[in-house]
């Protein structure tokens, strides 16, 4: 049996649970929901276990309350195949009035969420994860800490062994729990497993709708192709026309893209808007992003040494990546992830604003001197924005790099960490 690797989401489930009657933890499949729910779990029923499958979904019709009998917190795992249980949920919990009493996880939203008819508003609370940060798959040292930047620490001290061949590996293997102890070559399999699965099977349960695979698979390399990017639907729909041998209209690409984002494979960035010392038009479209690098890289078609070879490409990747495991940190400090573009092309690649109103701006450079300047002086330029009479300076800027040895704090102030020492 393999050992458990701790989870981030570890302690904020703990923390829900004593604030709740039940905890809805979400996130794409493989990302390890069942699993770190089951740590806690004092008993589980597994709704698809294909023994019972059939039988489960039945009693929820029949008798739901029956689904629920067991020790607490008790563990409803794929709950989302028989919505049915929401309203029962919420029913015990306003009737056992005790907190931590159920944990629901599921890899897609309902397709048909007709049997819901109340919203779980006091009793429900929600928790996403996402596939692991490198610092939860034990590939940073994590000797800088954002908590400690938002705290106020003026000096940071850390360093990172991770070579740029390393790092193109990450990239492709991904943060998927089962990977990380397999050997390289097996390792990268995983990732090509879970696309494979959502173009052929798992984009379709998110609307009970059948999809042509091969219109996923073009849409899924469009959108590879634009991560990081602000585009519309329209755009998507012309990119496959331009570089695939078809052509895809909006609407197709809209509800393509809306149910990968029911079953957490696309999660974009959402826009911030500041206070700031001009009036300036913000952009305030959404960035475009898989939830982790490695599904741009399966539906590109590509691996490390292809990432080494164009380094354009790979700089796109290791932002995905860099999003990632700064989503995973900000979610530990109470806090979400934006991206900042206005009108006249000033841009901050991740915003992170927690609850208290403080927030951090980072810049996401693969590596070199002129890259790292690049980021430091967009970073001067975006501060000097804001107006600090309205909210607060920034906390920290911070150049977030992919290739370098050591974590270190300029003569400007601005802080220049590898992602390969990085934590919550």
């Amino acid at each position: 049996m393999r050992k458990y690797r701790e989870r981030i989401a570890d302690d904020i489930l703990k923390r829900k649970l004593e604030g709740k009657g039940a905890v809805v933890i979400e996130g794409p499949k493989w990302s390890g929901k069942t699993t770190t729910a089951e740590q806690i779990a004092a008993s589980v029923l597994y709704m698809d276990d294909p023994e019972r499958k059939e039988q489960n979904i039945a009693m929820s019709e029949l008798n739901a309350k029956r689904l629920l009998q067991g020790n607490t917190p008790r563990l409803i795992d794929e709950w989302q195949l028989a919505p049915k249980l929401w309203d029962t949920i919420r029913f015990e919990v306003d009737h056992r009035s005790e907190l931590g009493q159920f944990i629901l996880t599921g890899s897609a939203v309902p397709a048909d969420s007709k049997d819901i008819t109340h919203s779980g508003t006091g009793r429900f609370t929600w928790l996403t994860m996402r596939p692991m940060s490198l610092y939860e798959s034990g590939d940073s040292t994590g000797e800088v800490s954002l908590r400690d930047l938002f705290a106020g620490m003026p000096e940071i001290d850390g360093g990172t062994t991770l070579s740029i061949d390393r790092l193109a590996f990450l990239a492709c293997r991904g943060g998927w729990p089962q990977a990380v102890d397999m050997r390289e070559a097996i390792a990268l399999d995983q990732a090509i497993d879970y696309y494979d699965a959502v173009v052929h099977s798992d984009i379709n349960r998110a609307d009970n709708v059948q999809k042509d695979a091969e219109r996923v698979k073009r849409l899924m390399r469009s959108y590879a192709r634009n991560q990081g990017g602000q585009v519309p639907n329209t755009v998507l729909a012309q990119d496959i026309s331009i570089n695939e041998a078809t052509t895809i209209n909006e609407e197709t690409v809209a509800s393509y893209v809306n149910a990968l984002r029911k079953i957490f494979v696309v999660e974009d960035l959402p826009a911030w808007n500041p206070n700031l010392r001009s009036k300036t038009a913000i952009r305030s479209a959404d960035t475009r992003y898989f939830v982790d690098p490695s599904i741009a890289t399966a539906a590109l078609g590509i691996g490390p040494n292809d990432l080494l070879n164009d380094l354009k490409t790979f700089g796109f990747v290791f932002e995905t990546l860099c999003i990632r495991d700064l989503r995973v940190f900000a979610d530990s400090l109470g806090g979400k992830a934006y991206h900042y573009r206005d009108k006249n092309e000033q841009e901050c690649d991740v915003v992170i604003h927690l609850r208290n109103g403080k927030y951090g701006l980072i810049e996401i450079k693969l590596g070199g001197d002129k890259l790292i300047e690049y980021g430091a002086e967009t970073l001067k330029s975006m501060e000097a924005k804001i107006d600090t009479q309205k909210m607060n300076a920034p906390s920290f800027l911070m150049v977030l790099t992919g290739i370098g040895d050591w974590a270190y704090r300029r003569k400007d102030g601005v802080y220049v960490v590898p992602i390969g020492c990085l934590k919550n």
